[in-house]
């Protein structure tokens, strides 16, 4: 596969961090875990920072689906829930994923997420990209990449993905998930953020008391997501968990949340290590996250619901 060739200028000012209320779709394995319920949510109730134009149910295959098929499935339920919850239809909105990954042949995956991403891509003004939020398998991304390469000319990818680059391995669940997809999106030359998950995003626990002190009674969501997180973590007696995947949100309102470096894209070996070469593209991975200034824009959000 061939991509058309960005100058190194234009990709570094589309990787800047956004100063301005930009377009973007999500694309999630909502009911993977429990975080993915909380990113989408929060870019549901940014509409000054962000408008959501779709949101794609992503692949995943863990304890708590059969296989990657049954993972998206259950992923676009719950993105139905939550969009109930929020009242936001679904129809035009709402669109189910890849059932399969793209594995060693990669094998793009054609389906109706792919194609609205594809068709919101290629429409998008040369001055206004269209930032593709992924918080899950890379699939459907590189899927729409391998279709329509031309499309890395109007998007900006922004990915929680893999781990720090000076960590060991890079094993992490949404790469390690879809290894080929994931060398596809890097290889690609497209605009490219990437929120690595431990040494980074790690920062974003929160625990149950904390829940449900501050969005807990305010509204079906809030309620919702204290429920789905009592669920997901039973003991909550001096527990935590990490939010993740609203590192990604936070990073399109505001970078300084986010403090990120513009560095070569990492190779991604098949063994799932980082390996370096300073003469490939450059992209834009997050060094840190700011955890209090983030959870208090969520929470405050969750909680105006309320008013």
């Amino acid at each position: 596969m061939t991509f058309p060739e960005l100058s190194e200028a234009f990709r570094i000012g589309r990787l800047a961090p956004p100063s301005r209320r930009v377009r973007m779709v999500l694309d999630t394995d909502t009911y993977n875990e429990i975080d993915d319920q909380f990113a989408l949510t929060y870019a549901l109730l940014s509409p000054e920072e962000m408008s959501v134009e779709a949101v794609y149910a992503a692949p995943f295959h863990n304890s708590r689906s059969t296989g990657p098929a049954d993972g998206m499935e259950k992923s676009y339920e719950e993105i139905l829930r939550l969009l109930d919850f929020l009242g936001r239809p679904a129809d035009g909105f709402a669109f189910r994923g890849s059932t399969a990954y793209l594995g060693e042949k990669r094998q793009a995956q054609d389906n109706a997420a792919v194609r609205d991403l594809i068709d919101k891509a290629l429409a998008s003004p040369a001055d206004d990209p269209l930032y593709v939020v992924a918080i899950g398998a890379i699939t459907n991304v590189a899927s729409a990449l391998l279709l329509e390469p031309e499309i890395i000319r109007n998007i900006v990818v922004v990915w929680l993905g893999g781990h720090n680059l000076n960590w060991p391995h890079s094993r992490e669940f949404n790469l390690a998930q879809d290894v080929p997809a994931a060398q596809v999106a890097l290889d690609s030359g497209v605009p490219f953020v990437i929120v690595p998950c431990y040494g980074v995003t790690s920062h974003l626990l929160t625990t149950l008391p904390e829940l449900q002190t501050f969005i807990g009674g305010t509204s079906g969501v809030g309620d919702y997501l204290c429920q789905i997180f009592a669920e997901y973590r039973p003991d909550a007696f001096g527990v935590s968990s990490v939010i993740w995947d609203i590192s990604t949100i936070a990073w399109l309102i505001n970078g300084d949340w986010v403090p990120s470096d513009l560095v070569h894209s990492p190779l991604l070996t098949d063994q799932v290590t980082w390996s370096f070469d300073r003469s490939r593209h450059l992209l834009r991975v997050a060094n840190f996250v700011h955890r209090d200034p983030i959870f208090r824009d969520l929470f405050g959000k969750i909680r105006a619901l309320s008013n």
